[in-house]
C-alpha cells in the first residue's frame, strides 16, 4: 500500500567536507565560549556514536576533556552497554559505566502517585521511559557543570520531525547533528569508519552501524517498531515527500510516520508562549 514509487535525492553527498565543516564549528564555538570540556551520554546506539567521533578530533586539537558516560537504567541490553563501552574507550578521554537503576526506582516511586501499579502497559513504559531519559540527563548536566563544559544532543533531524525524544531528557545544549537526517547519520558514521586508521575505533562504530536500534528504554525491541516503518530510508523518504508535496504524497499521509510528525507538533513548539500581541496592544 505504501510503496515508494519514487525516491527523492537531496542528501549529503560530500561527506568529507560535512565532516569537516560540523568539525571547524564546534572548534570555533567552544573557543568562543571559553568551555573547558565536552559531556556526551553514550547509549551505544549510532547517534552517541557519531557524535563522539565527531568530537573527539577537536578535543584533542584543543586539549580538552570528551567525557562520555554509559548511563544503563534497567532496561538496557547487554549488547547495547558492550557497544558504549567500546565506543567510550575509542572516541573519549573519561569514560565510565553507571547504573542508576536503583537511583531510579526510588525517584519513580516518589514522583508517581498511589493507585499507578501497573507498568506493562506501552503508555507506562513511556512514563517511565521519559523519567529515566530526564534522569540520565540531570546526570549529564551536572557533570558539564563540574567541569565547566556543555552536554553534546545525540537527536537527529528525522527524530526530531517524529517526536521520537523526551522533552527535558534528551536534548543537549550542542547539536552536531540535530539536521542530519537518520540516513546522513548513517553515511557519515560509515564515512568516518571509512577513515579511521585505528581497527579498534574503526570495530566500536562499525558495531552501531550494524546494531538494531533502540531508545534503550524498553519500550519496544526497536526504533523502527514503535515508528512502525521498515527501515529509516523509508521514514526520512516518507517525510521528504510531506515536505515537498511531491505527486505521489496523497498515498502517504496516512502512514504512521505522518501521522507521528503531525501529533507531536507541541514537542517542536516548546515551550509555547503565547505572542504578547495577543494578549495585549501595549508594547514590550
Amino acid at each position: 500500500m505504501y510503496a515508494l514509487f519514487y525516491k527523492i535525492s537531496i542528501m549529503i553527498s560530500d561527506y568529507k567536507t560535512a565532516v569537516n565543516n560540523i568539525r571547524s564549528i564546534l572548534k570555533q564555538y567552544i573557543l568562543d565560549s571559553k568551555l573547558q570540556s565536552l559531556v556526551v551520554g553514550l547509549s551505544g546506539g549510532i547517534d552517541s556514536a557519531l557524535t563522539a567521533a565527531l568530537a573527539k578530533p577537536v578535543c584533542d586539537e584543543l586539549n580538552i576533556p570528551i567525557y562520555g558516560r554509559s548511563i544503563t537504567i534497567e532496561t538496557n541490553k547487554p549488547d547495547e552497554i558492550v557497544r558504549a563501552k567500546a565506543i567510550g574507550e575509542n572516541f573519549v578521554s573519561d569514560f565510565k559505566e553507571v547504573d542508576l537503576t536503583e537511583g531510579f526506582k526510588v525517584l519513580a516511586g516518589l514522583i508517581t502517585e498511589s493507585g499507578d501499579e501497573d507498568t506493562q502497559s506501552t503508555a507506562s513504559k513511556i512514563r517511565r521511559g521519559n523519567i529515566k531519559a530526564r534522569t540520565r540527563m540531570v546526570y549529564l548536566y551536572d557533570l558539564a557543570a563540574r567541569y565547566r563544559g556543555m552536554v553534546l544532543s545525540t537527536d537527529n533531524y528525522t527524530e526530531l520531525l517524529l517526536g521520537f525524544w523526551t522533552l527535558h531528557g534528551d536534548v543537549g545544549d550542542y547539536g552536531m547533528i540535530q539536521n542530519l537526517w537518520k540516513t546522513e547519520v548513517y553515511e557519515m558514521a560509515r564515512y568516518i569508519v571509512k577513515n579511521l586508521e585505528d581497527i579498534n575505533a574503526k570495530n566500536a562504530l562499525q558495531a552501531c552501524i550494524d546494531a538494531v536500534a533502540t531508545d534503550g528504554l524498553g519500550i519496544t525491541n526497536s526504533d523502527l517498531e514503535q515508528i512502525q516503518a521498515k527501515s529509516y530510508e523509508e521514514v526520512d523518504q516518507i517525510l521528504l515527500k510531506m515536505i515537498y508535496n511531491t505527486e505521489d504524497f496523497e498515498k502517504y499521509k496516512n502512514h504512521p510516520v505522518i501521522q507521528r510528525k503531525l501529533s507531536s507538533e507541541y514537542k517542536r513548539n516548546n515551550p509555547y508562549n503565547i505572542p504578547r500581541e495577543l494578549i495585549t496592544d501595549v508594547p514590550y
